[in-house]
């Protein structure tokens, strides 16, 4: 009997079922030639849903995506509902009520891959992300005082726990030893300004690298980060971070990679299910059009087979992308420049596998 993984499909809004279609395509492709097979269940949820019948996320569909072997986002973000809702009720809710803990950012170089930064190839941009996924500024905690008066105060708190630190920290590390690159974990803070936070990411930091003398710690502060990642790129192979300075750097990172036409991330809790998506958003303005583009998606894809333990599935897919991106028939990652439709480039990628 083939081995199934039972996959929730979050189509979502936008041009997000447009990418999922083709990131399951590939993924179907994959699963063919490697002797297994995939059970895709659909979910509706997103802009749509919530605007007809109220509903973000029914408490009863988290109690579903718990018995499934991983979660599989287009993208979530509709143009007629309130910044925020969206965010808040379903990205957030998901990332907290399942224990995502971890924001895993692989940033990667693929041939061909026009990029801002000059005299930079794929063998100078290499690295992993790993950011603080349900603690710090977006806990949540925090109010008003005086709301809409002259004397109004608006309180926002960074919530962190030395227990969310340390396992965050950990895992860190532990990847940097299993991607054995150049065995290196960079811690990313402020310990200069925000010195309680800093200061208990430092030390639960310090503590944890005594049981890895193997690799190599660095330390930058994050607005250092920001210009390393432009100007010396390659100096960095995993980096660790809290929730609000990973959310920045990543998105600067996907620009060294090309952009978010390519830049996945995963919703990791390695002790249940995950959730995998394309960093694009839902391009609204792009629906329908079928240009935008699926690699960010299809490399969610190749994400959760990685930690599904699909190793060399993952590695196919990889390849079959940089062969397609090698083949010269992709243009550029910009949604209607690629030269190819959205549906040719998964096809495109699906034939090398």
């Amino acid at each position: 009997m083939l081995k199934a993984y039972k996959i929730a499909l979050l189509h979502g809004d936008g041009t997000g079922p447009e990418v999922i279609r083709e990131g399951v395509k590939v993924l179907e492709a994959i699963a063919n030639k490697k002797n297994f097979k995939f059970e895709f269940v659909n979910y509706d949820l997103g802009g749509a849903r919530y605007l007809r019948t109220g509903e973000v996320l029914p408490e009863d569909m988290i109690k579903e995506f718990k018995k499934f072997d991983a979660m599989y986002l287009g993208a979530i973000g509709h143009p007629d509902v309130k910044p925020g809702i969206l965010e808040k009720g379903i990205l957030l809710k998901l990332r907290f009520e399942l224990d995502q803990y971890i924001n895993l950012r692989p940033v990667k170089l693929y041939p061909n891959v026009e990029i801002p930064l000059k005299n930079k190839n794929s063998s100078d941009i290499d690295m992993v992300i790993i950011r603080e996924n349900t603690e710090g500024l977006y806990a949540g905690a925090g109010g008003f005082l005086r709301k809409n008066t002259p004397y109004e105060v608006a309180t926002q708190e960074s919530i962190n726990t030395r227990f969310g630190v340390e396992r965050c920290i950990r895992y860190a590390f532990e990847f940097a030893k299993k991607r054995a690159k150049n065995n290196k974990l960079t811690l990313c803070g402020k310990t200069n300004v925000l010195t309680y936070a800093s200061d208990l990411w430092q030390r639960s930091f310090n503590d944890i690298a005594k049981e890895y003398p193997q690799i190599k710690c660095d330390y930058a502060n994050v607005d250092a980060i920001c210009m390393w990642f432009i100007k010396n790129p390659e100096w960095f192979d995993v980096v660790v971070t809290d929730n609000l300075f990973g959310d920045i750097i990543t998105d600067l990172a996907a620009m060294i990679q090309g952009g978010i036409g390519v830049a996945a991330g995963g919703n990791i809790n390695p002790e249940g299910v995950s959730m995998f998506e394309p960093m694009g958003g839902s391009a609204p303005k792009y629906t329908g059009q079928n240009i935008i583009n699926p690699i960010a998606a299809i490399n969610a894809g190749v994400m959760m087979l990685d930690i599904l333990g699909e190793i060399e599935a993952a590695k196919d897919i990889d390849n079959a992308i940089t062969k397609a991106l090698e083949s010269g028939k992709i243009k550029s990652m910009s949604a209607g420049k690629m030269g190819l439709s959205t549906t040719e480039v998964g096809d495109l990628i699906a034939s090398y596998i």
